[in-house]
């Protein structure tokens, strides 16, 4: 299977590499393209025998799996370049939320999918979101399934839990950094730790967190427990969280919603002009 993949930005990137490293498939079956080719020329220094085209219709023409990484107003675009070299044998996915598969089968004849990758995928860890067109053939399921498998694990869902399927999944890394930037920088301004190591403590910490919920000694409730001692100080600590977290995570969630909304119009308007 010749996989192509147009758009090599942030998560294009991920994608390549992953699959790449996971051997998911071989840099001499994987050909790329992106606006700025330099970004694309990057990747091919560190796999030599990754190819470049020069453009999406040179790499479309060479893929059976086409995945398409850019942002969902360039997304129609793509496509009405790549529509011609798009046979109903092939597959074309594309990696942002905002487009449904029914909306990209409105447009071609071939299989669709879309995948939600995140950037623990990097790692070959963490979950990927798939969603399959109506029409999607079964063999191509299998396929991306199969291909997936080697850098995450796969997760179908449904249309109406994408947006928070992906802030979990995809947006969650970013969120829970984000926490633990402030967990660290809390710690030096109220202690005599310095950032150096408090960064080390707190990133090896949640790496074994990891570990534990991975390997399943423990669930998040459970683990909780075990530490959080009666009387103990992590207690004391839980009831911090507990009386200052508040609604913080529900307003999260309003606000990416709110976000996904505003993208979804803009999406559609873009639909109902062509």
């Amino acid at each position: 299977m010749k996989i192509g993949i147009i758009g090599t930005g942030n998560m294009g990137r991920i994608l390549v590499e992953a699959l790449l490293d996971g051997k998911a498939v071989s840099p001499s079956s994987m050909i790329i393209t992106n606006r700025t080719i330099a970004k694309a020329m990057e990747l091919k220094n560190i796999y030599p025998k990754l190819r470049v085209g020069a453009n999406s219709a040179e790499v479309a023409a060479q893929s059976d799996l086409l995945i398409i990484c850019v942002k969902p107003l360039d997304v129609f675009k793509i496509i009405d370049v790549v529509h011609p070299f798009l046979s109903e044998n092939k597959c074309l996915v594309s990696i942002t939320s905002p487009i449904s598969t029914n909306q990209i089968e409105n447009k071609v004849s071939c299989s669709v999918a879309r995948i939600i990758p995140s950037i623990t995928n990097r790692a070959l860890a963490g979950v990927s979101l798939i969603s399959y067109g109506d029409h999607c053939q079964e063999n191509w399921k299998m396929a991306i399934d199969q291909l997936m498998k080697k850098i995450s694990v796969p997760v179908l869902i449904d249309e109406n839990i994408t947006r928070v399927s992906s802030d979990i999944v995809s947006c969650g890394p970013a969120f829970f950094s984000y926490l633990l930037q402030a967990f660290i920088k809390a710690a030096v301004k109220e202690t005599e730790i310095d950032e150096k190591t408090a960064t080390v403590l707190t990133s090896e910490m949640i790496v074994g967190l990891g570990e534990l919920l991975k390997q399943k000694h423990y669930t998040l409730p459970s683990l909780q427990a075990k530490v959080s001692v009666k009387g103990g100080i992590t207690g004391e600590g839980i009831k911090v969280l507990e009386n200052e977290l508040g609604e913080m995570f529900e307003h999260l969630f309003q606000a990416t919603h709110s976000k996904f909304k505003e993208d979804l119009e803009q999406v559609e308007l873009q639909v109902t002009k062509q």
